[in-house]
Parts: structure tokens; sequence; C-alpha cells
């Protein structure tokens, strides 16, 4: 695995400017016809679908990626898992396995699979084998304004009033709206399960952190990308950087595939 590198990536500034930033620059980001991994399989965290990587997929398939996008059920970390290993049965070569937030612990205990070639954790979790998804904010301060509501039933959506300052700040009132009554609730059991494995510790990683996270602390973020090991790109966004920041993620995923690509030949 290379050293870790940490670059700095300027926010997009205008709700305007994302379709632009969903393409790529110009024919020269195209992928080389004769690059090996050219699948990428997305994962979606608590609270959202699969529909906000829709910037993401834009972006890689004019770049000639095939593109999968997972639609987790959000019900246990069992099923998460199985829905993912459904998308990678279905993949006809080596894969970048890419996960948002909760998809990371998803990704983490999925991306074993053979044609995993490498992880893309998007302000993502990463647990250990052995360890719970609600072990990895132990000592880190609180996510006050990231506030979770649990129903009777068990299932947790973010507060209706916390959910723009929480999770999308940078999304238009109008979009935010939508998403916030939208969203998919989570078994909140399903922070309470043990890992059976941690695919980043033999996959190489690469972990994209918005700088603007409000749904988790800072410094937990580093830790957690700095202990997988991961390539890091900060970006200026929110909690849904997988939706504002289409091409900064599309890149780092693209830089995966071309980096694991080069030491398969």
């Amino acid at each position: 695995m290379t050293r870790k590198t940490t670059t700095t990536v300027a926010a997009i500034a205008a709700a305007a400017s994302l379709s632009a930033a969903a393409l790529p620059a110009n024919a020269a980001d195209t992928i080389p016809q004769d690059q090996s991994v050219r699948n990428v399989v997305l994962v979606h965290g608590a609270f959202a679908d699969g529909s906000g990587w829709k910037g993401v997929y834009d972006n890689l398939t004019k770049r000639g990626y095939r593109v999968t996008i997972v639609q987790n059920p959000l019900t246990s970390l069992e099923d998460d898992v199985a829905a993912t290993k459904r998308a990678l049965e279905r993949q006809d070569g080596p894969v970048i396995l890419v996960g948002h937030s909760w998809g990371g612990t998803v990704i983490t205990e999925a991306g074993v699979d053979a044609k995993v070639a490498g992880l893309v954790y998007v302000s993502a979790l990463s647990p250990d084998a052995g360890e719970t998804t609600a072990q990895q904010y132990q000592g880190f301060v609180p996510a006050s304004a990231f506030v979770i509501e649990t129903t009777k039933d068990g299932f947790g959506y973010v507060s209706p009033e916390k959910f723009k300052t929480g999770f999308a700040h940078d999304v238009s009132d109008a979009d935010v709206a939508f998403m916030r009554d939208a969203q998919v609730p989570i078994n909140m059991s399903a922070f309470g399960t043990k890992l059976e494995n941690a695919a980043w510790r033999t996959k190489p990683s690469w972990a994209v952190i918005a700088t603007e996270d409000k749904a988790f602390d800072q410094a937990m973020l580093i830790h957690m990308a700095e202990r997988i090991k991961a390539k890091i790109t900060k970006v200026s966004a929110s909690h849904a950087l997988f939706m504002t920041q289409p091409k900064v993620v599309a890149d780092t995923i693209d830089q995966a595939a071309k980096a694991v690509s080069a030491k398969k030949q």
C-alpha cells in the first residue's frame, strides 16, 4: 500500500454548479480500455437511499465505469451485507466498493468478497472485526446537531428539525425538505452488531472526509481513516457530500481503480 496522502478540495460554490461537477472535465478523463478495474458498487448509508448517488453515477458512467447502486433495506447489518453481496455477485470483474456513512460498516463486512479490489469510505464508518459500529463513537465529541429519534419498534429517523443542520446544510431548502420527508429509517440495533470481518485489513482503502460533517466528530472521521491507512481527501461539505460533491467522490473512486489496476499489471 502506498503512503497515505491528504488533499484538500474547495467546496462547490453554488447548487447550480452541481450538474456540471458531475461531468468529467474532458475526454482525457475517460478510463483506458486496458484498465482492469472497471466496476464500481455504491452503498448508501442510513436515512437515505441509493438515489443520492445519482451525480457520482453520472460522472463515473461517462468515464466508462459500470456502476451498480445497492438499495440497503437498513433492517440489520446482515440484511445490508446480503444486499451488497447480491450486487457484487453480478459484477463481471474486479470492483471498487464504496460506502457512505453507515455504508462504511457494510462495505467493511462485505468487502472481503474476492471481487473487491479496493474500498472507498465517504465520510464513513470503518469498524474492525469484533467491533460494533456504536463503539466507533466512544471517546469522541457527540454530534449535537445530528439528532436521531427512535420509534417504538426501534427504528431511527433524523429529527426533522435538525435534518438540514445535521445532515445536509449545503443542500437547497427544497431538496433537503424532500430528503427529510423521504428518509429511510434504520434499525438501531444494527449499530450494536459485531462485525465478523474487516475488509480494510486486506484491501487498499481511500477516504473522502467532509470537513463540515455534523454527523460525526471530525477527529473521529480522521481517526477511522488513519487507522485503516486510507489515502485521505478532504472536502468542504456536509454529511451529504455523496450528493453535493459528486466529482470529488468520483475522482477518488477513479484514483482507487487506477491505483489497483496498476498493481495488477
